[in-house]
């Protein structure tokens, strides 16, 4: 194993002290497609990385789903592609309890040859958005739940996923048993394994359900306050979640919809807001069930959601997700108790009153995702935004006209919103949808099996 440095920050010191066996370093980050990139380095660089940084190109955070680089707006092939330092975000290095042999990782951040962040990681977009509400002594406390499957790690005979068999009938799984403890029981070796994990990366979880599908639960994260680390949680969370059930012999997956018939997987965000002595600005107190604050901040999400359909859902099956009457919102509506709309309000205590985002696919990336749902809360109360009335009976009866529920509809409405632009900047939108229009041209260019079954004999 290489030595590592003798000189190294605490953080290092005392993991290097409680894993001496640690002979590698993953330096990942989440780049423009919600994919985990990055590289692994010999432990020996582990000083290096922590102090002048190690060369990433800046080009790592504009690709599409598949890897490729589109070069959008000029970025990539027209400039060189050229190398920013890949910095150690601070509180992310961590053992990685299901690597062999055994290894570290931690979350890189990009800057610039000037010392600022490098402005098209998902990471900074979001925390230009979180000091905006700042600005207003205003915190974000925030919660993410994430849907994913278990699948066999061979897929059928035409390529698509198959549920697993169960580790107690050893049986392939079919049908719904939502919230069954039979299903939790049957994987309590993995789940358990993914929870202990997670605690080994300071990633606290909480409720594991059972979903509406074979092969489909939930973990929940717990509520922090801090935007930017409730973000890298799910991206630490993702990668643990694969990595454990990699060691189980199985596949995990967060596409938002594996199976045509089946419950696609969502990211959920709970928000609430704290004023700088630490109250919920959301809690209308005895009188209301919602604040002045969190009606505007309501009314700013339903303004911005069309525009942000194309972070929320980013890719071409991410809309399969969308169907009526299946508990996904299709409605640019809010209510209170109501799992049909797009923004939900639990009817917990008054302290604890928060929105329920419940628009994203689990295929978003997560800093993308938040910084729409945190732009939009601004927006609303910095324009006092009113929303329509609450919502209530069934949203999802039918597709709301004014949404984006395709691609290149979504796309086009993002390049059309002078908000999203200001808060995202205008820079980073236009490489966003220059990024996502190749790699949906690039998908619409491929012909599948079922077009051959349709269109081939229809002559």
């Amino acid at each position: 194993m290489p030595k590592p440095p003798a000189k190294l920050p605490r953080e290092a010191r005392r993991l290097l002290a409680a894993h001496p066996d640690l002979s590698a370093i993953d330096a990942v980050f989440a780049d423009l497609s919600g994919v985990v990139r990055g590289k692994r380095y010999p432990i020996a660089h582990l000083g290096k990385l922590m102090s002048d940084g190690l060369a990433f190109p800046a080009s790592v955070f504009l690709l599409d789903t598949m890897g490729h680089s589109h070069d959008p707006d000029g970025r990539g092939f027209s400039d060189g592609d050229p190398d920013r330092a890949a910095k150690l975000v601070p509180g992310t290095l961590k053992a990685v309890p299901w690597a062999d042999p055994p290894a570290c990782q931690a979350l890189v951040t990009l800057v610039e040859a000037d010392g600022r962040p490098h402005p098209f990681e998902p990471r900074n977009v979001l925390a230009r958005v979180v000091e905006r509400l700042r600005a207003l002594d205003l915190e974000p406390v925030v919660a993410c739940e994430l849907e994913f499957y278990l699948v066999d790690p061979e897929r059928d005979a035409n390529g698509a996923p198959r549920p697993p068999r169960s580790p107690l009938t050893g049986r392939r799984d079919n049908g719904t048993q939502v919230y069954g403890m039979t299903e939790v029981d049957a994987y309590a070796a993995i789940l358990d394994e993914i929870a202990a994990a997670c605690r080994a990366q300071d990633v606290e979880t909480g409720a594991i359900t059972a979903e509406y599908a074979p092969g489909q639960f939930e973990i929940n994260l717990q509520h922090v306050a801090d935007p930017l680390l409730a973000a890298d949680q799910c991206v630490m969370f993702k990668r643990a979640v694969k990595g454990v059930a990699r060691r189980h012999g199985l596949r995990a997956t967060f596409m938002a919809k594996p199976y045509p018939n089946e419950a696609g997987s969502g990211l959920h965000m709970h928000v609430s807001l704290r004023d700088r002595r630490g109250r919920n600005v959301f809690d209308g107190g005895k009188k209301t069930k919602a604040s002045p604050r969190l009606e505007h901040a309501i009314g700013g999400i339903l303004d911005t959601l069309p525009a942000a359909m194309a972070v929320l859902a980013p890719n071409v099956n991410s809309y399969r997700r969308y169907v009526p009457n299946n508990f996904v919102p299709i409605r640019r509506a809010w209510g209170f108790e109501n799992r049909s709309v797009a923004l939900r309000v639990p009817l917990g205590p008054g302290p604890a009153r928060r929105i329920e985002h419940r628009v994203a696919g689990a295929d978003a990336n997560p800093y993308l995702a938040l910084a729409t749902t945190l732009a939009g809360i601004h927006h609303g109360l910095a324009n006092k935004i009113a929303p329509p009335p609450a919502f209530e009976g069934n949203a999802g009866f039918a597709f709301d006209p004014d949404m984006a529920f395709r691609p290149r509809r979504a796309l086009e409405c993002l390049g059309a919103s002078e908000v999203l632009a200001e808060y995202l900047s205008a820079d980073y939108i236009r490489a966003y949808i220059a990024c996502k229009t190749e790699e949906l041209e690039s998908f619409e260019s491929h012909i599948g099996r079922h077009e051959y079954d349709w269109y081939l004999q229809a002559d």
